[in-house]
């Protein structure tokens, strides 16, 4: 059996609030589950200590046995030091400036490095000049 601690939606139509729970993750979101061990409330401010509510032991527990923590939840225990900070993911590679753009930004910096060298060199010989 896989275990997943996620999250389940309760609360009203725009409103939500959830639950942190373990469950099978072949159930469905708000189906059944193994146990609840904390709760979610966005509409709190962030500094709220009520916003995010966990049994810490619980939560430990849960993952020694090798329950798997969704990615939205892994960033809510952080939150609380339970669990590590996920990485922050790259910008796709899709977005990047493709080759020919990359080949003329490289050309532009190199003509900016040249022209502040020439700068510098020519800044040095008017001090010594000045000597």
């Amino acid at each position: 059996m896989a275990l997943k601690i996620r999250l389940a939606r309760g609360g009203a139509k725009k409103r939500p609030f959830y639950r942190i729970v373990v469950t099978d993750s072949r159930n469905p979101r708000d189906g059944a589950f193994l146990e609840k061990i904390g709760t979610y409330d966005p509409f709190l401010p962030s500094d709220n200590p009520g916003r995010i509510v966990a049994n810490t032991d619980r939560v430990r527990y849960w993952l020694s046995v090798g329950a798997l923590a969704s990615d939205r939840t892994t960033q809510l225990l952080s939150s609380l030091g339970i669990c590590e900070k996920p990485p922050i993911a790259d910008s796709p590679k899709k977005s990047a400036p493709k080759k020919k753009a990359q080949e003329k930004l490289k050309a532009q910096r190199e003509a900016e490095a040249a022209l502040a060298a020439t700068a510098a060199a020519a800044a040095l010989d008017a001090a010594t000049a000045a000597q």
